[in-house]
């Protein structure tokens, strides 16, 4: 079988940078926002927003008779769901707003490129999924931009907002990782309940320390920059992790910070010959990962498992008319051949088993 690289790319590709491109315009925006509001309490807001948005298109997808055409969570996904919800939906968001009320949003933003990093090595060195020599370069350019944001001229410094802004990267990189395993349920659901979940979390958090909520217009702003900003991000993200895999879409979703250290400086942040060199390095790592190409021959290996999909040469087990693409629980068998790919729901190989 023989498939071109472009079609491969879709939907994959197109998915995981409209995230990006959300998650990034979030991220000034937030900033601007934290001169009304405590960090946790917006990190609540923001989330409890994500999660509401969701539920007002869960409840409209029922009301007009539209079924979710993706698989629905089950009883052994909720451990890993809860792990998500901690690490991506409560520690993450906090110590970013923590973090960005002590840096500059432009800087803050490309910092963010981070979470590239930690997604990308937790996938290569926890879960083995393959990432090649492309990837590894780009990671390392993206590494040596973050690390120009923190020279002081003396020697590297890494401040305190840099530091716990570093710390949320990690949070997320753990956070995509896991929710590869919980990418072939429905996305809306996934992402309304990690909303609703952390964003109570975090406002109950909020209300604990002695914070008060903010103007009714205040909150309104930070609740529907969480459902377009996270809440459809997510969405969109989790569509792309199956398609994709963790690395990958990890690579992809590098181009959120360059987004929104673009609108910081629209906004009003200086630009510094330091932003601009880690702009350059950021931008050559991310290119980098943008023209990877990944083919071998490789061996699909038995797999049963339910997820929205068409019947093409991985779905021939079942006969008859229906509507597609649907879901329902079903089995692969095993299959060798060669094509490009990336390590999606039917590639999920390590190094020693393809040879990579």
């Amino acid at each position: 079988m023989q498939l071109n690289q472009s079609a491969v790319q879709l939907p994959g590709v197109p998915l995981a940078l409209g995230s990006a491109v959300l998650f990034g315009a979030a991220t000034p925006l937030s900033k601007l926002l934290l001169a009304s509001i405590d960090p946790q309490m917006l990190a609540g807001l923001l989330y409890l927003g994500a999660g509401l948005g969701l539920v007002a298109v869960h409840i409209a997808r029922a009301t007009i008779g539209l079924p979710a055409p993706e698989a629905s969570l089950k009883r052994h996904d909720l451990p890993w769901l809860a792990a998500v919800v901690i690490f991506g939906g409560i520690l993450g968001p906090v110590l970013l707003m923590l973090g960005l009320g002590k840096t500059s949003a432009s800087s803050g933003s490309l910092m963010l490129n981070l979470e590239s990093f930690a997604t990308m090595g937790i996938a290569w060195l926890v879960f083995r999924e393959n990432v090649d020599r492309r990837l590894l370069v780009g990671a390392l350019a993206i590494v040596l931009g973050a690390m120009v944001l923190s020279w002081e001229g003396q020697g590297l410094s890494l401040d305190v907002g840099a530091a716990l802004i570093a710390a949320a990267c990690l949070c997320w990189g753990i956070d995509n990782n896991l929710t590869r395993n919980l990418s072939s349920a429905d996305p809306v659901t996934i992402a309304m309940v990690k909303g609703l979940v952390a964003g109570t979390a975090n406002i109950a958090g909020g209300f604990w320390l002695g914070n008060a909520l903010p103007s009714a217009g205040i909150a309104t702003m930070a609740a529907v920059l969480g459902f377009v900003g996270i809440g459809v991000s997510l969405v969109l993200f989790v569509l792309a992790l199956r398609h994709l895999g963790t690395a990958r879409t990890g690579a992809y979703f590098s181009l959120a910070p360059f987004i929104g250290a673009l609108i910081a400086l629209g906004l009003g942040d200086p630009f510094t010959p330091k932003l601009a060199v880690a702009a350059l390095l950021m931008a050559l790592g991310l290119w980098l990962h943008l023209t990877e190409r990944h083919e071998h021959e490789h061996v699909h290996e038995a797999l049963a498992h339910e997820h929205r999909h068409v019947h093409d040469e991985h779905h021939q087990h079942h006969a008859g008319p229906m509507t597609e693409p649907h879901s329902h629980w079903h089995e692969h068998k095993p299959m060798r051949h060669k094509h490009p790919h990336y390590p999606d729901l039917h590639h999920r190989h390590g190094h020693e088993r393809d040879g990579c």
